[in-house]
């Protein structure tokens, strides 16, 4: 297939899933080499961030989705009158924050860290779509284990996890050394 026909069934089929597409599944489609589909599908995304489009093509993972442009969203959202998505409360942010760095992480994981009970915050981001189940952990329990979908990615303005900025993670099963207080001198 020519270049320029690539380009275009990569469009066409971009537009119409209205989801992230698979570079795998893109080479089915279109009976073209993954490496050749990406090339076309990265010239089409650079294409449309040039001539600065109303709609753009993300790169997600091994993936590529349309979605429309930032710069569009007050018109888009006047016109098809939705309303923004709610905001994360400090909770469900930090929750997420610790699925995202300790993927896939469970409840349990989350609740260590943070020192709370947090199940209602990990219902919330499964409602939002930001977080989904990983399987299950292999110990007495079997715990769900959570990760984060691609709609965090896009939700964030990330093509993958690895653009996350790196922190000091804590290391399980180590102890952690508190500091000590230091006792109040006399006479004070």
């Amino acid at each position: 297939m020519e270049e320029e026909q690539l380009r275009r069934a990569i469009e066409a089929i971009l537009f119409a899933a209205g989801e992230r597409i698979d570079i795998q599944r893109l080479s089915f489609a279109t009976e073209t080499d993954p490496s050749e589909v990406e090339k076309a599908a990265d010239a089409l995304m650079d294409d449309y961030a040039f001539q600065r489009r109303g709609i753009r093509i993300l790169k997600l993972e091994k993936g590529y989705q349309m979605v429309s442009s930032g710069e569009m969203a007050d018109f888009v959202t006047k016109a098809l009158e939705t309303r923004k998505p709610p905001k994360l409360s400090a909770s469900q942010l930090e929750t997420l924050t610790i699925i995202a760095y300790y993927q896939p992480a469970t409840k349990a994981m989350v609740e260590q860290i943070r020192g709370v009970d947090s199940a209602y915050s990990v219902a919330a981001l499964l409602n939002k779509k930001l977080i989904e189940e990983a399987g299950r952990l292999n110990v007495p329990g079997r715990p769900i284990q959570y990760r984060t979908t691609p709609d965090f990615l896009r939700t964030f303005g990330l093509g993958s996890l690895e653009e996350l900025p790196p922190i000091e993670k804590i290391t399980f099963g180590e102890p952690i050394e508190l500091p000590q207080e230091q006792p109040a001198a006399e006479g004070t």
